[in-house]
């Protein structure tokens, strides 16, 4: 069983090395491991345990197709008709939910743009694809929006142990602004992205390296003086378009910028209402209380 374990650890090492955002992976590999330690078995060789245990993990990936319907049924219970929601990003499982509520119930959906990635975009695609009023919004624009909506639905990319969320990265400031306009805040997440983490602060994610936030090295002066240089002919060449209005080009972030830039973030539980997964909906509190029971057998 150590060698299995072992075998099992370094498989899960491997495949986080290869993403570059392992956490709910790493949530569902060491959700997988914590049953293969604590499987209760009656095997006489290890042929015959390893068979069952890949016949009950078959079955539990099978069943956690379903889990999205089932967390989409329990979310009809807060999602009243002529609600005005606020999403961000793009959340298989909040997408699921949504248009699972346009079947009976109707809603107004504000999603975030959620840059760097335009992920917000895709979720826009997907809800006027099917009928929903969707309107997409500058992450910037949240605290301006907040008073129009009825609650904020979100995803996560894991729960952690004191009940907070760890999510794209956005949600956190999201959830300060929701509770201080007094909005409920809800997030729907799978079990198997419940994590045992217990991240203090934005640092102690796993994503967190010293490359993020940190600051470039300011170009020489030799490059500056290029640049500077190189203005001149830019403006050369329009002088034929003296007088006549042109829109400012669109600034973009460089691919530079956008890695000292964190992906996802860590939002506290003092500023969230409920985690909602498909064994029920629970409060901060229950969520820690979940994980304890789920590591320990």
């Amino acid at each position: 069983m150590f060698e299995l374990v072992q075998a099992l650890n370094d498989g899960a090492e491997e495949l986080k090395r290869r993403s570059p955002n392992p956490i709910s992976l790493n949530a569902g590999c060491e959700l997988f491991i914590a049953f293969v330690t604590l499987f209760p078995h009656e095997s006489d060789n290890f042929a015959e345990l390893k068979k069952e245990l890949e016949q009950q993990g078959r079955k539990y990936a099978a069943e956690a197709l379903a889990f999205r319907d089932k967390i989409a049924e329990l979310a009809l219970g807060f999602i009243k008709d002529d609600s005005v929601i606020l999403t961000h990003s793009h959340s298989r499982v909040v997408l699921r939910a949504l248009l699972h509520a346009h079947k009976t119930k109707r809603i107004s959906v504000y999603v975030t743009e959620s840059r760097p990635r335009g992920l917000g975009l895709r979720t826009y695609e997907a809800l006027t694809a099917a009928g929903i009023p969707c309107t997409v919004v500058l992450d910037s624009a949240v605290a301006y929006v907040m008073d129009q909506v009825d609650f904020v639905l979100v995803g996560s990319e894991a729960v952690v142990e004191s009940g907070g969320l760890v999510n794209y990265v956005g949600s956190n400031q999201m959830a300060i602004i929701a509770k201080a306009a007094n909005k409920p805040f809800y997030a729907l997440a799978e079990s198997f992205k419940f994590h045992r983490l217990f991240p203090l602060s934005q640092y102690d994610l796993p994503t967190h390296n010293p490359n993020i936030l940190s600051f470039a090295t300011p170009p020489s002066a030799e490059q500056g003086s290029a640049s500077a240089s190189a203005a001149p002919a830019a403006s050369t060449k329009d002088s034929g378009n003296l007088g006549r209005s042109s829109p400012p080009a669109e600034r973009a972030m460089t691919q530079e910028q956008i890695a000292r830039n964190p992906g996802v973030d860590y939002t506290r539980w003092v500023q969230r209402c409920a985690q909602e997964a498909h064994v029920g909906i629970l409060t901060p509190e229950g969520v820690s209380q979940y994980l304890v029971g789920m590591f320990a057998g």
